[in-house]
């Protein structure tokens, strides 16, 4: 599955602002009968993200500014009008969430501004704040020890294993194979994994590749080093 384009437009800063993730058919018009639920309630939708797509099926998060939390109810029943289509997921966020490319960005300048020896730690915290992760750690292989970490990590000798125990299957392989609630990243030039987790809602093709993406980043910034003079 593959991850494509995103496209993303301004909010109404006096709305209020929620992220709905819908499975729907891949088939021309499925996305606009979405749309056009959405507006039967009087809302607006401000942003697409494309999420992944297979089987049949696609997976969008779209960002929609509502003029009242009252509306979240019917927003969700007038969207399961549509044939096919399932909420997954919806979740409110901030009016002036960055756009999905500029989060990016904003995460890699956050790792690259820190000094050297802090940057795996603001590895973990980019990380968390970019996939709204409920935690994220950066391990040392194979022993465990943890690096730097953020929110509530799960037992630690059990990521431990989970991590060397998936090393086999490559960065971006490990989807179809492991649970859908982590995602990890290896940083093989120090010997480290970064891995995060959220309880609420799976990762999807576009997020792990994010992930996976940031991560090689990371990994060359870590293990520069600067020449002798």
């Amino acid at each position: 599955m593959d991850s494509v384009r995103r496209m993303e437009f301004a909010a109404e800063p006096s709305c209020v602002t929620y992220v709905v993730r819908v499975w729907l058919p891949d088939r021309p018009g499925a996305l606009a009968q979405v749309a056009g639920r959405i507006a039967a309630v009087g809302a607006v939708v401000v942003g697409i993200e494309f999420l992944e797509r297979g089987g049949g099926s696609a997976i969008d998060e779209l960002t929609v500014s509502l003029t009242d939390e009252s509306l979240v109810e019917p927003l969700v029943d007038e969207i399961r009008l549509v044939e096919g289509v399932a909420v997954e997921d919806i979740r409110p966020v901030a009016a002036d969430r960055p756009e999905g490319a500029i989060a990016v960005l904003a995460a890699v300048e956050q790792v690259a501004s820190a000094a050297a020896e802090a940057r795996v730690e603001a590895a973990c915290a980019a990380l968390h704040q970019l996939v709204d992760a409920d935690w994220s750690a950066a391990l040392e292989l194979p022993d465990g020890n943890v690096r730097g970490a953020c929110g509530a990590v799960p037992d630690l000798a059990w990521l431990a294993a989970f991590v060397n125990g998936s090393l086999h299957l490559g960065n971006g392989h490990e989807a179809t194979h492991t649970p859908g609630d982590v995602a990890w990243t290896s940083l093989p030039s120090c010997s480290l994994v970064v891995a995060c987790g959220r309880a609420d809602r799976v990762f999807h093709a576009r997020e792990r590749a994010e992930i996976h993406a940031i991560g090689r980043i990371v990994d060359a910034l870590v293990s520069e080093r600067v020449p002798a003079v």
